[in-house]
């Protein structure tokens, strides 16, 4: 069994080649919380949502977020309304929102109620929150702090970055921890997600880092960004209002301890020896996941390392 670690799009796509590589009961994807948030009264779990309507086929591709073909009468009439319009919902989308809610409202887990979404829309390998507890991303800009969504959407990433902090008190999800905990676990498989807004809300989960640095498997991460630029999102901005040059290779520093293998796109290949200096192997392959066939073929890439006889390196 193999653990995937997602955020939003990126993640998403490794995640959908993983899935038509592996079978169901060899792979489980655990997706980003940190950006849920309730909106109009409804629980939005963002990142959970992309990973499901990718996975299923349902996403749209031109907008990167929500689902193809989708009407928006309902964010129409919100809008006459006077209500906060600055999140679109599309008419198809919102079902998944009610229902999520109402069985929140019931009692339901996240990680219950998120296996019922997938079983809807035809997913069989399991798809689990980092946590059922929230766990809100704050983020500290040049004009003060922002919940995630008010910086991401609603400000558009405009404010400067100034750091990134947790609060909810949030714990690892049972089904999370407990894959962590699986003999049967044979890879850790991090995306080519924001490893900044998507990737530290997963450390700053109790357990995890420690569960990554004493791990007995291979841990291998996708660069997010691919010839000095993000591939999608705000990560380039942020890294260069932190003072970091916007480069696979710092992404590579960031996960230093956490991993034995960095992938970068054949772009990027004369960083490999600088990211080797830092204790970690390089896979050079091409990175960039425009369709089914990349994402399949960047996802045997990756399995094909984490297959081979090897143990964890620590590095």
């Amino acid at each position: 069994m193999m653990l995937a670690i997602s955020g939003g799009v990126g993640g998403a796509k490794l995640a959908a080649g993983l899935a038509q590589v592996l079978a169901p009961e060899d792979l489980t994807i655990a997706v980003n919380t940190g950006d849920d948030f309730v909106h109009l009264g409804l629980a939005i779990s963002p990142d959970l949502d992309t990973v499901m309507y990718t996975l299923a086929g349902l996403n749209d591709t031109q907008r990167g977020w929500g689902l193809a073909n989708e009407t928006w009468s309902c964010m129409d009439s919100l809008r006459r309304l006077g209500a906060a319009d600055w999140f679109q919902l599309g008419d198809r989308d919102l079902g998944t929102h009610l229902y999520r809610s109402h069985r929140l409202s019931q009692g339901a887990t996240l990680t219950e109620v998120t296996a019922e979404l997938c079983r809807a829309v035809g997913i069989r390998h399991a798809v689990v929150p980092m946590s059922d507890a929230p766990a809100r991303t704050i983020i500290d800009t040049s004009e003060g702090e922002l919940s995630f969504q008010d910086y991401f959407v609603r400000r558009h990433c405009e404010p400067a970055f100034r750091g990134i902090r947790f609060e909810g008190g949030a714990a690892l999800g049972d089904r999370l921890d407990s894959v962590l905990r699986d003999g049967a676990l044979k890879a850790i498989i991090f995306g080519p997600s924001n490893p900044i807004l998507s990737i530290r809300p997963f450390l700053a989960l109790p357990g995890f880092e420690a569960a990554l640095r004493g791990r007995s498997v291979p841990a291998v991460a996708v660069s997010p960004i691919i010839g000095n630029a993000a591939v999608k999102g705000p990560l380039a901005k942020i890294m260069t209002e932190m003072g970091t040059p916007v480069s696979a290779l710092e992404v590579a520093r960031l996960y230093v301890g956490l991993i034995d293998a960095f992938v970068i796109d054949v772009v990027d290949a004369p960083q490999a020896p600088a990211i080797r200096d830092l204790g970690l192997d390089v896979i050079v392959t091409p990175a960039l996941m425009v369709d089914a066939a990349t994402r399949n073929a960047l996802a045997r890439t990756v399995i094909e390392y984490c297959s081979a006889d090897r143990k964890a390196v620590r590095t």
